[in-house]
């Protein structure tokens, strides 16, 4: 059996279990004595796992779980999606719109969670694990949102940080509207995951109504994960 197993990978993947399994976070250091290796190679481990976003730096150089692991488990029930599925379908029913959760990999934005409303007859279908250009869309716009301030950021990114909420017009799909809000997450457990939530609908919907209940979601939303990750850490 143990022929059969390639080093390289295996390493890896036991790295990326010690992340998941750290509290706080590892340190190369400490992450090089888990696999009992020499800290260039630990170095390299990582710098392959967080440029898959498996593992995201912070900035005293710790190592923690990234939003990669939650794009890859998109089509699994993980505590992201059970958390979000009530509060997503809440708001297409509210809005009246098709609702979702949009989840950054890289510089795309990933639906990883799609609801429509019960009581409309005509819809706009978002299907689950549709990609998108972050610069391009309310999704992508408002995960842009939750970022600091950048010099060359698009106005559009700049008006959404300050609104609280993106509104976009035909640029996914024609006579499309959507309208979404960053969801900011901070925590020890947290860290990384950068997400946002909102309704794409034709046109004719009511954008300050929707933008309230677009907001309330995310903060319901972010207040939610916010307790269930502080839960773990300190359980």
């Amino acid at each position: 059996m143990e022929t059969t197993r390639l080093q390289t990978l295996d390493r890896g993947l036991i790295a990326l279990r010690a992340v998941a399994e750290s509290r706080d976070g590892l340190k190369i250091s400490e992450l090089a004595k888990r696999l009992g290796v020499h800290r260039a190679i630990a170095y390299r481990i990582a710098g392959t796992l967080e440029a898959h976003q498996m593992v995201y730096r912070l900035p005293d150089g710790r190592l923690i779980l990234g939003s990669g692991i939650f794009a890859l488990g998109a089509t699994a029930e993980t505590p992201l999606r059970t958390l979000a599925r009530p509060v997503i379908d809440q708001l297409a029913d509210a809005s009246g719109a098709t609702a979702f959760l949009c989840l950054a990999q890289g510089e795309e934005g990933v639906a990883i969670l799609v609801a429509e409303p019960r009581d409309t007859f005509l819809n706009i279908h978002y299907r689950l694990g549709t990609r998108h250009p972050l610069n391009r869309g309310a999704a992508g716009i408002a995960i842009l949102a939750g970022r600091p301030p950048a010099d060359d950021e698009p106005e559009a990114v700049t008006r959404a940080r300050a609104d609280g909420y993106s509104v976009t017009r035909g640029e996914l799909q024609t006579g499309a509207v959507g309208v979404a809000s960053p969801l900011k997450l901070s925590g020890p457990g947290l860290p990384g995951l950068e997400c946002s939530i909102g309704v794409v609908a034709l046109e004719g919907l009511e954008t300050e109504k929707t933008a309230r209940l677009v907001r309330e979601a995310a903060e319901t939303l972010r207040a939610q994960l916010e307790t269930d990750a502080g839960e773990i850490t300190n359980a």
